[in-house]
């Protein structure tokens, strides 16, 4: 593990030279491939260092940071364009996907969180640096109180649980925990993270005010940290979970239909598809929390399948925007006249949102099925509904803004660039491709 930090710590000097900014690039994808050649590990901690090691789920989400990370300096374009800071823009990136991999890769629950918490401030840097509109420093500060706010009890909880003995993962999944109130410290910060229903509202608003690389990695990968942490702590926390999950699922599924119902109202590209990330992580945290073999697995491929498929949606809205010069669905409209190259890409990364075969979308979501209504068949209520409004304002998405008549402000044809559809391809190619091999995320446990 440590060997990949020092290679991306030795990316830093090229950041600083002039006109090295797609070498930095290139640099990144190129350690991305070392790391899929390289670690190809099984469901224990291997590549192990004082800290750092790396198992099955480590892997994965290190992989997709790794790979999103390359992919928002690909569709940042513009600020090397536009000479908009281009050197402190990959310093940056680069300082966000060390803390990344790092806590990812971390064995110890405190080192977990440290790494946890450090990725907000480089967000925070992309969100107020190169931002669109001047409401992203409300957008940061909701974005920093929000987390902040819970991980405070979380610092706590992990002190607490250093007196009894150990932090390091593998130790601590020898035991059963039966506090209560440590319970909800260790949980709430992940909760906030995911987000869960009630506590979301931070994230369309980062989302809307952030840049196409802000919103690819909060979408791609920040969301996922929550979900990692919650794999992580509740190997010791079974015994509370057992008692008191039922009050998340209940919250995250009637949560994802209320969002759902939001998504079909909204005008905004980005906060639609903000909003969507919303209602499949509640998903995500309602498998989860059955703490069922299905609900683990079914957690683990939703989130990968959705940090490649929300991240593509974020390009192609970047896309537009950067054509129209609005992200509004009332001037985004009749795009198939308009970009007919693009209209191809906006259906294949719309079909995946609404997990339609043969994304790894579907993996996930039938496993998650499976888990909820495993645990009580009763939500099935809740899920066919959202189920239902997923395709609905998926559907929405995709035939508001191509169809129709195009907005008559808008006066020349336009393409797209081969960089957009490497761009694009790049999200929506591992997304399907990954299906074949979905033993590793059926199998990890």
């Amino acid at each position: 593990m440590l060997k990949l930090i020092f290679m991306l710590g030795f990316i830093f000097p090229l950041c600083l030279m002039n006109n090295m900014f797609w070498m930095v690039h290139t640099m990144v994808f190129i350690s991305s491939f070392i790391f899929i050649i390289s670690n190809f590990c099984g469901n224990y901690f291997v590549n192990i260092s004082y800290f750092l090691g790396c198992d099955m789920m480590s892997y994965g989400l290190i992989l997709l940071s790794l790979w999103i990370s390359s992919l928002m300096i690909t569709a940042s374009e513009s600020v090397f364009k536009f000479n908009n800071y281009p050197k402190l823009f990959l310093i940056n990136v680069l300082m966000l996907l060390i803390f990344l991999v790092l806590s990812f890769g971390s064995m110890n629950l405190f080192m977990f969180y440290l790494f946890f918490e450090s990725s907000l401030v480089p967000i925070l840097f992309l969100i107020l640096g190169w931002g669109y509109q001047p409401e992203r420093l409300q957008a940061g500060i909701y974005l920093l109180f929000y987390t902040l706010f819970v991980s405070l009890p979380m610092l706590v909880g992990i002190f607490y649980l250093y007196s009894l003995g150990s932090l390091n993962f593998y130790l601590l999944s020898n035991f059963l925990f039966r506090v209560d109130l440590l319970y909800l410290c260790l949980i709430m910060a992940f909760l906030v993270k995911m987000p869960m229903f009630l506590v979301h509202l931070w994230l369309p608003k980062a989302h809307v005010e952030a840049p196409v690389s802000g919103s690819m990695i909060l979408a791609g990968i920040m969301l996922k940290l929550g979900g990692y942490g919650l794999l992580r702590v509740f190997s010791f926390l079974q015994a509370v979970g057992f008692k008191y999950n039922y009050l998340w699922v209940g919250v995250s599924l009637v949560g994802g239909v209320l969002i759902s119902l939001v998504c079909l109202r909204q005008t905004d590209l980005k906060a639609l598809i903000a909003y969507s990330s919303v209602a499949h992580m509640g998903v995500v945290l309602g498998g989860l929390m059955t703490l069922s073999y299905w609900g683990l697995c079914g957690s683990y491929t939703l989130m990968i399948a959705h940090g490649l498929c929300s991240s593509g949606l974020f390009c192609l809205a970047n896309i537009s925007y950067e054509r129209m010069g609005s992200r509004s669905l009332l001037i985004n409209k009749g795009l198939l006249n308009f970009m007919p190259s693009l209209t191809l890409w906006w259906f294949l990364l719309s079909s995946c949102n609404m997990a339609a075969p043969p994304s790894l979308n579907l993996l996930g979501e039938i496993s998650l099925f499976n888990s909820i209504v495993g645990w009580s068949w009763i939500s099935m209520i809740s899920l066919s509904l959202l189920s239902f409004f997923s395709a609905a304002y998926t559907l929405y998405l995709y035939a508001y803004s191509q169809h129709g008549k195009v907005f008559s402000g808008v006066y020349s044809f336009s393409g797209g660039s081969v960089r957009e559809f490497l761009l694009l391809f790049l999200h929506w190619f591992p997304l399907n491709l990954l299906i074949m091999k979905s033993d590793m995320f059926m199998g990890w446990l």
